[in-house]
């Protein structure tokens, strides 16, 4: 046996938890930046800053310009034209 609803359960249930609460146009972003390890398939590199960067099948992918230019100046990496 259920219990009948009230007003307040059905205002609750009224509001769907999956709609987004902003409405922030989207950024773009640019097509993605691969680098080719031309010393090793799998190790990890570590920025100044301390993040690190994993290389993983020969490959790594920057995530932003600070991983762009860190990559860029890595002599082991290689950037792939696609």
């Amino acid at each position: 046996m259920s219990k009948p609803r009230t007003g307040t359960d059905r205002a609750a249930t009224d509001v769907n938890p999956l709609q987004p609460t902003h409405t922030e146009s989207p950024t773009t972003i640019g097509p993605a930046r691969v680098f080719r390890d031309t010393l090793y398939t799998s190790r990890t590199l570590i920025m100044p800053d301390g993040r690190t960067v994993p290389v993983i099948a020969g490959q790594v992918t920057a995530c932003g310009d600070d991983q762009y230019a860190f990559l860029k100046a890595h002599p082991d990496m290689q950037q792939l034209t696609e």
